[in-house]
Order: structure tokens, then sequence, then C-alpha cells
């Protein structure tokens, strides 16, 4: 057992099972033995890799969108762009330099929200020189108007399970199984108020954490202007089913096998996201598949450019790279990912996005 697994065992044993929203945290954020704040798990060392690692097209052209929404914005300078999340800060670097290009004569204050030591020592070597500051949480950003980035950031946060039994829904939870190992059971009483349809032994999972977050910038955006684009694997309709899933080596491998070692997400409830952004007054832009946003956004025509005088070797890569972020079979992040965008009421329809 790892050294966390036997801190949330003796955890258990002294107070009962816990959720699987605390387990996440535990796993995820543990100030000693969490995975985000022991390691950098990006590349092919690490345990997976995201779109910006991919190609330096997918930050330019998000880089690119920032730049259109800020004029929709009214102009504000200094434009405020947040990142949540922001890995080893290549997609921050990377749309910083589109988004310069385009306007020249613009401010640009790059924020970032950070929690993992080790991630931001790589993103402060990254980002070096271009004023970036760093926040614990998104309490601390700087008021007015904000463009905010979230790629691959909604589906580490956590997430309570319920289970459908005949006496109603009762909370998955992650408690000891007689050998002592980790295992997952059921709350022994249904949770009161949960009235959701659904067959006996389906499972739902609440993006409760995901869900606060929204809600939170959702209000921000109305009352002080902007926009937020998610990224994100995931889905857009409701349903059930366990999407719970641990990565390590870039290998699918048990949630509760090496707490601390391995990566926990779930698939993002697009849908559930959409409407509590709108319940706080904000207006929805999509969800839309990834492999269509970016077309739309030009990165068949941005790739065209490039190997207009790339080698054959190079010309090859950046094939491999589109196909990689467009392609919507299953070796391609094309349909998987989804792209939601979340404005204040007034900001009208975003690139990327058909009008509604």
């Amino acid at each position: 057992m790892t050294p966390l697994g036997a801190e949330i065992a003796a955890l258990i044993r002294q107070n009962g099972p816990i959720g699987v929203d605390r387990y996440m945290a535990l796993c995820l954020g543990h100030p000693i033995h969490g995975y985000y704040r022991t390691r950098d798990p990006l590349g092919a060392q690490g345990d997976f890799t995201t779109a910006p690692e991919i190609s330096q097209m997918f930050g330019e052209l998000i880089g690119a969108w920032s730049a259109y929404v800020h004029g929709l914005m009214g102009g504000p300078d200094p434009l405020v762009l947040v990142e949540l999340g922001p890995g080893r800060g290549t997609l921050m670097a990377d749309a910083l330099r589109a988004l310069r290009a385009a306007l020249p004569e613009v401010r640009v204050a790059p924020h970032l929200v950070e929690t993992s030591p080790v991630l931001r020592e790589a993103q402060e070597r990254t980002l070096a020189g271009t004023g970036a500051v760093w926040h614990a949480g998104i309490e601390s950003l700087p008021p007015g108007p904000a463009l905010i980035l979230a790629n691959e950031f909604f589906d580490c946060l956590p997430v309570r399970q319920f289970e459908r039994r005949p006496t109603g829904w009762h909370e998955r939870q992650v408690g000891l199984a007689r050998d002592g190992a980790l295992a997952f059971g059921l709350s022994p009483e249904p949770i009161p108020g949960l009235e959701a349809d659904g067959p006996d032994g389906a499972l739902m999972s609440v993006p409760t954490a995901g869900l606060a977050l929204m809600r939170s910038l959702a209000r921000r955006l109305c009352a002080e202007g902007g926009a937020l684009l998610a990224i994100d694997y995931g889905h857009v309709r409701p349903g059930f089913g366990d999407t719970l899933q641990a990565l390590s080596g870039h290998r699918f491998t048990d949630p509760l096998a090496a707490p601390g070692e391995a990566d926990l997400t779930h698939h993002v409830d697009f849908a559930a996201l959409a409407k509590a952004a709108e319940a706080e007054g904000a207006a929805r832009h999509g969800p839309v598949d990834q492999g269509d946003f970016l077309a739309a956004i030009g990165l068949f025509t941005r790739a065209g450019r490039l190997k207009a005088r790339a080698d054959p070797a190079q010309s090859a890569a950046i094939d491999a790279a589109v196909s990689r972020l467009t392609d919507p079979g299953r070796s391609g992040m094309g349909s998987l990912f989804k792209v939601l965008a979340v404005s204040g009421p007034s900001l009208g329809p975003l690139p990327g996005f058909a009008a509604p």
C-alpha cells in the first residue's frame, strides 16, 4: 500500500468510510502525498498528454480566439487572461504569443491558478519574463473583465457518486475490505431528498466541486464581463455509469490500487456545468466537439500555412498532430473532448460555436 493509501486506511478505521469526493481530493491534493503535489504528470515520461503538449497550434489558436473575444468585450486594457490548472504553462505561453501578435497595443496580464508546487516551478520556467502572477484559488484574481481558460481542469475536480437501490440513492463510499484493502461500498442509509429517476443498480455522478466553481465563475462573468472557455473530455447528455478512472504510465488502472500515485479523473458532465452557469444568469455557448471547434477557429488553415514552409518530416508531424486533435475515432480527441464557453449575457455569439 502506498503511504497515502495507508493514511486513508487509518482514517477509515478511525472514522468510517469516506465519500468518493473526499477520496479524490486526498489522492490528488494531499499536502504531502497528493498526486499533483509531488510530480509533473505530463508527457511521455508522465501519465498523460494534453492538447497543448501535442502541438503549439492548439495554444496559438486559443490565443487568436481570445484576441477576437477581447474585441467583443470592448477591448479592455489590460486584458486579464486567466488559466485554471495550467500544466507546464505551455498553453498560456502559446496563447500569449498569439495574443500579443494580434493585439500589440494591448497589455495582457496572465494569471495562473495552480496548487501544485512542482507544476508551478515548471510554469515559472516556461513563462519567465511574461509578467505572470500565480494564485492558489480564484478568490484572489483581480477584479474586472477576464478571459478564463480551463483545459483538462474540470475532469479532476472531486465528484460524489450515488447508486440506485430499491430503498433510494445510496452514496458510493471508499471503505476497507476484510483483508484491509481499500474497497468501494455504499452508505447504509439512502440520501434524503435525492429524487432522480433511475433503474436499480444505476450509478450517478454529481460533480459537486465543478458545479460550485462554475457557479462562482458565472457570477463573476455576469457582474464584471468576459468569458470562460472549458475544454475537457466528457459528455453533453446526462446519463448513468461509472466514469471514474485512474491513469498511470498512459494506461488505465484501478482507482483504489495506488492512492497518490495515479491520476484520478472523471468524464465531465457538460450539461450540468452549462445548467449551473445559466442558473446564475450567464450565457452558454456549446458544448461542441473539440474537432469541430478547432476546425471552426482555423486549425486546418494554420496547419496548411505551417506545412507550406516545412520539410517532409515536419509536415508529417503537423499532420499527425492535427489528426490527434481532431480525429473523432478512438485514437483521437476530436469527439471525446468537448468545448463549452460561458459568458456574460451581453457578449453575444462567440467564434467556434454555432449561433443559438
